[in-house]
């Protein structure tokens, strides 16, 4: 392993966000926001005007804290820009929606580099460009005088497709657990940089730029999907919202989810080893990653790039996940997990 290269640009006093201004700022970073084919109204404006092809919007928003869902000494400015985009984006995947539209609201010290919020800028804009989005507005403040991080809220606004939304709700006793993307690497990565290390390069990279599979959600919705979640804060805890919301038993198979995201063996088994931790830790319980999980009617078949992970069952008067029959929590323990998964306020 490697020892990571400080990614902070050089403060340059005359570019700053004090010396150029609000408005100076803002049309900087417009400048790299890219074009959404459905926006009718862009930036520049007080408001975005969004056309949807049935008339309802899906909208979703995330915020990102430094020091708490990023590092400038960790990931460049493209990196949070695509990270940034890439926590809302799944969710409206998630729904069976495509993204149409991001805003962002943004919140940094007056000293901040220019270059800097340019940088986040063009990363907001590369992970959208492939969906046809852009950042279509927002707003800027100075953060609190005390603070030096930087605060970002993304809003991303969905187009169904004419489709109906799929809920967390609608899990059903033998439909079929499935998985789309990958689980653990986003983990691993955050493993690799606490130890002051940059290599593997693969789990690193997927920790500051994870790779959703957007087109899944959408792909799910047609195929009949009852249920989807974006998994965001571990399998384990998000199964567990669809779990709660459809009062059923979510039962994962490990043996399916050990073909699923540990075969064959690649970086995240190397990273495992070298650290003494169980992978299958990471699969059940590491977040960010922003793969999907849904289930299915137990008649359909899987679109391309979903994978069966588990079966749900009836739950009675305990919903939740259970690994191989056993509850979460102690599936958790047994691999060597803290938790089931992310927890905030902790």
């Amino acid at each position: 392993m490697t020892r990571p290269r400080p990614l902070v640009p050089r403060e340059d006093p005359a570019d700053s966000v004090r010396v150029v201004g609000e408005f100076g700022v803002i049309a900087r970073v417009t400048a790299q926001a890219g074009t959404a084919r459905a926006a009718e109204v862009g930036p520049g404006d007080d408001a975005a005007v969004v056309r949807t092809s049935d008339g309802r919007v899906v909208a979703t928003t995330d915020v990102l804290v430094e020091g708490r869902h990023f590092r400038r000494d960790w990931s460049s400015a493209e990196d949070i820009g695509h990270k940034a985009a890439a926590a809302n984006l799944a969710d409206v995947a998630a729904m069976g929606g495509t993204t149409t539209a991001l805003l962002v609201g943004l919140a940094c010290p007056p000293d901040t580099p220019t270059a800097w919020l340019e940088g986040v800028a063009a990363g907001l804009a590369e992970e959208c460009a492939p969906l046809g989005a852009a950042v279509v507005g927002g707003d800027m403040v100075t953060a609190a005088a005390d603070s030096t991080a930087v605060v970002l809220s993304v809003t991303a606004l969905g187009d169904l497709g004419g489709r109906s939304p799929v809920l967390r709700s609608g899990a059903r006793a033998g439909d079929v657990v499935a998985l789309a993307g990958r689980l653990g690497w986003s983990a691993a990565g955050l493993a690799v940089l606490r130890r002051g290390f940059s290599s593997p390069v693969a789990v690193v990279s997927a920790h500051r730029r994870p790779t959703p599979p957007y087109g899944a959600g959408p792909a799910a919705a047609e195929r009949g999907a009852t249920a989807m979640c974006d998994v965001s804060d571990g399998l384990l805890a998000d199964l567990g919202h669809i779990a709660t919301a459809s009062r059923v038993a979510v039962d994962l198979d490990s043996a399916a989810l050990v073909r699923t995201c540990l075969e064959p063996v690649g970086p995240l088994q190397q990273v495992a080893a070298a650290l003494g931790v169980d992978p299958l830790a990471w699969v059940l319980t590491g977040g960010e990653d922003h793969a999907l999980v849904a289930t299915f009617p137990s008649w359909v078949e899987l679109p391309a790039g979903w994978a069966a992970i588990g079966t749900v069952r009836r739950a009675g008067k305990n919903p939740g996940v259970l690994v191989n029959g056993e509850p979460a929590d102690e599936a958790a323990r047994a691999v060597g997990a803290e938790g089931v998964g992310h927890v905030h306020f902790r």
